[in-house]
């Protein structure tokens, strides 16, 4: 018999909230999402009852929430947010007697678990639809780099999340090299996620304007991004084909990390990209891992396309703990 539970997707900036039908483990039906601006609420009670007096509905007593921050302990903290939210005190608080939280990431990779096939847009590799049983790579560019490993067998899967965003950027060639050696200037260690997420682009941006010899200008994410995506600055646009390159060389180390047999890419970064892989150079960075490249080339790498991952991960956390 299906149930109705809350959903929530907390992070720095947003909040959003929506109703989900879980059943049997899994979702059936994700609702409308409500999204909140947390400047705007002074608690993440506030922003629940507002979600509740939205919706129009008395909301119900079991929660998934997907927590952009560490998940565990007496006290869960958002690095850009002054919201504290106590575990202890959701029943008192909200009126919950069963929830679910999980860290932001790791809801992405519940999400993939349970998504449908036409959830999942093609990249390269294979066609098909993903493997049933084996280990997905979960990739996830955004405001930073997320990496998830999930774990499918026979009759069920596990999440495990990891901070592989946070590995050593290795440059691949000359240019690269040059990259890395400008960025050691500003950063005593040069992560992937320098590189491969909202933010990097810029760090690109700038060393490779130095490379050329041209004043580094330091232009905000927003701007830099619609330059490139437009085409309107050479610069940008090779900063762009970068991050496309560092991306594919990123998967493709993480699936060999993983011992992966499937790819996922997810974020909101990556969605916003979906229509320029297949021009880019993201597939042969992929695969071009010397004694691998057969290995490689039989890895399905697929695309996240549900509009909201992080409230469907949520809600199927929620349905595997309490199925």
């Amino acid at each position: 018999m299906s149930r109705t539970i809350a959903v929530a997707d907390v992070g720095g900036t947003h909040a959003r909230f929506a109703l989900a039908e879980v059943e049997g483990g899994r979702v059936v039906s994700l609702g409308e999402p409500v999204t909140l601006k947390t400047a705007d609420h002074a608690s993440f009670q506030i922003a629940w009852q507002e979600f509740g007096r939205v919706a129009g509905v008395d909301l119900p007593d079991a929660l998934g929430m997907a927590f952009a921050g560490p998940v565990g302990g007496d006290v869960l903290k958002l690095t850009n947010n002054p919201w504290v939210i106590r575990p202890a005190l959701m029943e008192a608080r909200l009126g919950v007697t069963e929830y679910k939280i999980v860290n932001d990431f790791g809801a992405i990779a519940h999400a993939v678990a349970q998504f449908e096939p036409d959830h999942f847009s093609h990249l390269c590799g294979p066609e098909g639809a993903m493997p049933e049983t084996g280990t997905t790579s979960v990739v996830g560019p955004g405001t930073g780099l997320g990496v998830a490993q999930l774990l499918k067998t026979a009759d069920s899967y596990h999440v495990i999340e990891t901070e592989g965003g946070h590995v050593d950027f290795a440059p691949l060639d000359s240019l690269e090299d040059q990259v890395l050696a400008y960025l050691r200037r500003s950063f005593r260690r040069v992560s992937v996620e320098r590189i491969v997420a909202g933010s990097g682009l810029v760090n690109l941006y700038n060393a490779i304007s130095s490379v050329e010899g041209r004043a580094v200008q330091h232009p905000d994410d927003k701007t830099l991004w619609a330059a490139a995506l437009d085409g309107s600055d050479a610069l940008a646009t090779a900063a762009l084909d970068r991050f496309f390159l560092s991306l594919g060389a990123v998967a493709g180390d993480l699936a060999l990390a993983h011992g992966a047999n499937a790819v996922v890419i997810a974020g909101g970064l990556g969605y916003r990209l979906k229509d320029r892989f297949a021009t880019s150079g993201f597939a042969d960075r992929f695969i071009a891992k010397g004694r691998f490249e057969r290995r490689m080339e039989g890895i399905p790498v697929k695309l996240v396309n549900h509009p909201q991952p992080g409230l469907y991960g949520a809600a199927a956390a929620f349905a595997k703990e309490y199925p």
